[in-house]
């Protein structure tokens, strides 16, 4: 991907979220069946205003990741800790102040979109529950319309009237509603076209240079958390097999299966396509499954 993203200078020292040990079970299916373990003592950690990627390929485990930390995947073992808080262990009136400061940034901005409200009505939705006025909100959505590269008429129309890269900037300014300091971005840029990804990219950039925010940016595109990541960690199997500075994983890594990522990127010349697709096959006979 050809991008002029690039992450914002080296986030402040401690860490704001600690993902310790975390195991995700599900329930068997049948009477007879056992649970289905989704992660394996995953461990992370995020600081103040560091963006890190957390990439694999479907069913690895990164999407599940992310819902536990947002609170919506059950932990079976280990803990999740914000701010020095173990989310688990606060009251239902701490979790609802923490709603506020962990928001979410999904995959399809159109599903994720009420279509029968304005744009408006959806980002000043969650501030007028929280007791804002309305004409506080109206000055915040046209102040977040701004900060997302909207023309101020988009409060008046629907989401079905913008496009994919437009309807995601929507989204994105529905999660800073409430000055957020950690984003969980759930492959937030995988259904867009390539420009429209990079101009997405320089966005979450420019927000996080401006506001401090920290993201955990889930992808399955090694290209993608190149652009835009302080550390990037990678997952296979529920567990993650590799973590490090953006630069040192996405140039040199380690481990065989994210080498194998690196090389299921494709190339624009057809003979380096098809050794990058031998490689591959050579890394994979050799045991990174």
């Amino acid at each position: 991907m050809s991008t002029t993203a690039t992450p914002t200078p080296t986030p402040a020292p401690g860490n704001m979220l600690e993902v310790d040990g975390v195991v995700v079970e599900y329930a068997a299916k049948s009477r007879r069946g056992r649970p289905f373990r989704a992660l394996h003592g995953v461990s992370l950690d995020i600081r103040p205003g560091e963006t890190v990627g957390l990439v694999g390929e479907s069913g690895s485990g990164k999407t599940t990741l992310g819902r536990a930390v947002l609170g919506l995947a059950p932990v079976a073992e280990g803990e999740i800790r914000y701010a020095g808080r173990a989310i688990s262990r606060l009251s239902a009136r701490e979790r609802r102040a923490l709603s506020a400061e962990i928001q979410v940034v999904f995959q399809d901005p159109y599903t994720s979109l009420n279509p029968a409200m304005t744009v408006g009505d959806i980002l000043a939705e969650p501030l007028l529950v929280s007791g804002t006025s309305r004409a506080a909100a109206e000055e915040r959505v046209s102040g977040l319309l701004d900060q997302v590269r909207l023309p101020a008429d988009a409060a008046h129309r629907l989401p079905r009237e913008f496009s994919g890269g437009q309807r995601q900037r929507v989204a994105i300014a529905r999660a800073l509603c409430r000055d957020p300091r950690l984003i969980v971005c759930d492959e937030p840029v995988s259904a867009l076209d390539l420009s429209t990804q990079a101009r997405v990219l320089e966005l979450f950039v420019e927000i996080q240079e401006r506001t401090g925010v920290a993201y955990l940016f889930i992808t399955h595109d090694l290209s993608v958390v190149r652009c835009v990541s302080h550390r990037v960690a990678v997952m296979y199997g529920g567990r993650i097999v590799e973590t490090g500075e953006a630069a040192a994983v996405t140039s040199g890594p380690r481990d065989p299966y994210t080498r194998r990522l690196m090389l299921a990127a494709p190339v624009p010349d057809p003979a380096r396509q098809r050794e990058r697709r031998e490689q591959r096959r050579n890394l994979k006979s050799v045991g990174a499954e």
